[in-house]
């Protein structure tokens, strides 16, 4: 375009007919030229839809005794078992888990890259530049009017923005509020896994001590009765063999007390690591009863369909499908002519001296050192070679195979349901039959003993009266905290534990201090910041780059 033109336009005027007008400013044919092409603006390329997936009517095992169907809370699932360590435990862990800051930290990362894909929608290029030059003429004239050396000074402004006539920026901004929602569905899925874990492990230890209890307890028992049969061997009433079978019999209790000590120590390790603080440094916090929880009233569980608005991985899912599904437009927008806007401003001035008069390099703000230009064009990758059609063929192909991953996501999320509840309700009968088990083992034992001190059983009696004792006491132990850990399965299968996040700050203020300290992150690292994409707010917020 010409800077200079004195093309006129005409406009229609209130009789209905036309005048002639004043010549048209470069700048308004810009911006008329901007407005036609942007009124035609569309974007190329499939909305997201979300995908359809089967769903269970009802759960296979709601009528069993112990659980009861209706609307629950999952929020804070681990206080179902009253147990106040574990409530400390899971609330710790939250703050201090290591993993869960780094998940934290992504969401930030996540908003920054939808700032760079909402700062697509402005003017793409812009530049601010400026030289000073010495140059020297090479003329043979000796007139004195003109000076062979001269110095340039010139300053200017550069823009160039390309118009999205096809959507494809407004593609990016979806796809990257997508991929920042996404990443707090993945923050909520860790802490889905995190409370889960933290309450499993603590089950574990407290299972183990329950265990180390009863083989110290058993211990004691069969030490007795090792005495009892060295009695009476040394008074000639038995032989040898039961003194034999007697320490044998404890030996291999006693050697079961370092196993169980092993796995107590890895446990409580493994907790540690959980809760971000290093190994042995838990001692203070899991001082209390040595009881393995156990929940205190029936488990409801709601209907299936509410698994898929609740579980965060299959949130995450629906929001990469999301994600993925503006790629496609993007790549397609390729095929399509690029319309741009570019314009350059500045201003240039020399010392050179002329037949016109001297000129200052001070001068370079006058008016007639102005120059500009602007204008309108476009590209087209006419000979691609069939390289974006493939390009939108792949991104197409990577959108399938998120939908499908959706579907075997619910359909795993359920099968892990009907797992978890099946394992806690048939542990739970198994649980009461081993009580029983274990009293009637008991009295065994105290009859065997009566009986052998009497002379009226040999030793054999009380020996294998006392290994189903050891057998039954520790398998009883064993499944109750199977029990327990089957229920925190199923509390994590139906999704439950993100919400304890819900009204908190997801940063900690050791990183946050690190990160403010380190780059300008503007608000963003406020706790009323926006990295967390609010429900109820309305996209359009997020289309505003931040200057």
């Amino acid at each position: 375009m010409d800077t200079g033109t004195g093309d006129t336009v005409t406009d229609q005027n209130q009789a209905g007919g036309y005048r002639r007008g004043k010549p048209m400013s470069p700048w308004r044919l810009v911006w008329v030229a901007m407005v036609v092409i942007m009124s035609g603006c569309t974007m190329v390329g499939p909305d997201f839809v979300k995908p359809e997936a089967p769903v269970l009517e009802d759960w296979g095992v709601a009528q069993t005794p112990g659980l009861t169907t209706g609307q629950a809370d999952y929020g804070k699932w681990w206080r179902a078992f009253n147990d106040p360590v574990l409530d400390n435990l899971v609330e710790k862990a939250y703050r201090q888990n290591l993993s869960v800051q780094i998940a934290a930290i992504r969401i930030y990362e996540a908003r920054a890259q939808l700032g760079i894909a909402v700062g697509t929608l402005y003017p793409q290029q812009q530049s601010a530049g400026g030289d000073l030059t010495n140059n020297k003429l090479n003329i043979s004239d000796d007139s004195p009017l003109i000076d062979d050396r001269f110095n340039a000074l010139s300053l200017g402004f550069d823009a160039a923005w390309e118009l999205d006539v096809w959507g494809k920026f407004r593609r990016s901004v979806q796809s990257g509020v997508a991929n920042l929602e996404a990443t707090v569905a993945s923050y909520d899925n860790l802490l889905v896994s995190l409370t889960a874990e933290v309450a499993r492990t603590y089950i574990v230890m407290r299972t183990l001590q329950k265990r180390l209890v009863i083989a110290g307890d058993n211990v004691k028992a069969q030490e007795e009765s090792l005495q009892l049969a060295e009695i009476r061997f040394k008074e000639g009433a038995v032989s040898e063999l039961d003194v034999t079978q007697a320490r044998t019999l404890l030996r291999n209790t006693q050697a079961s007390i370092p196993r169980l000590e092993i796995g107590l120590r890895q446990a409580s390790n493994a907790l540690a690591i959980l809760l971000g603080v290093l190994p042995g440094e838990l001692k203070e916090t899991l001082d209390g009863p040595t009881e393995i929880p156990a929940a205190t009233e029936a488990v409801v569980i709601d209907i299936p369909n509410n698994l898929l608005r609740r579980r965060p991985d299959i949130r995450l899912n629906e929001l990469r499908i999301a994600a993925q599904s503006p790629q496609i437009g993007i790549a397609k927008a390729d095929l399509y002519p690029h319309f741009f806007l570019a314009g350059s401003i500045g201003w240039r001035s020399t010392d050179a001296s002329s037949a016109y008069g001297d000129n200052e390099l001070g001068d370079i703000f006058d008016h007639n050192s102005l120059f500009w230009t602007a204008g309108p064009g476009f590209s087209w990758d006419i000979l691609n070679y069939g390289r974006i059609r493939n390009r939108v063929r792949v991104e197409d192909a990577r959108l399938q195979q998120l939908v499908v991953n959706y579907k075997n996501t619910v359909l795993n999320a359920q099968r892990e349901v009907e797992d978890a509840l099946v394992a806690y309700t048939r542990t739970k009968e198994e649980e009461w039959f081993l009580r029983d088990s274990v009293a009637a083992a008991r009295r065994s034992v105290e009859i065997s003993l009566v009986q052998y001190r009497e002379g009226l059983v040999d030793y054999q009696r009380v020996l294998n009266s006392q290994q189903s004792l050891v057998a039954q006491e520790d398998r009883w132990a064993d499944v109750s905290g199977q029990v327990s850990t089957n229920l925190v399965a199923t509390y994590k299968a139906l999704g439950g534990g993100w919400q304890i996040r819900e009204g908190e700050e997801i940063l900690s203020t050791e990183n946050r201090t690190d990160m403010i300290e380190r780059t300008n992150w503007g608000d963003l690292l406020d706790p009323e910041g926006q990295a967390l994409p609010a429900e109820e707010k309305d996209p359009r917020d997020w289309q505003w780059p931040d200057w």
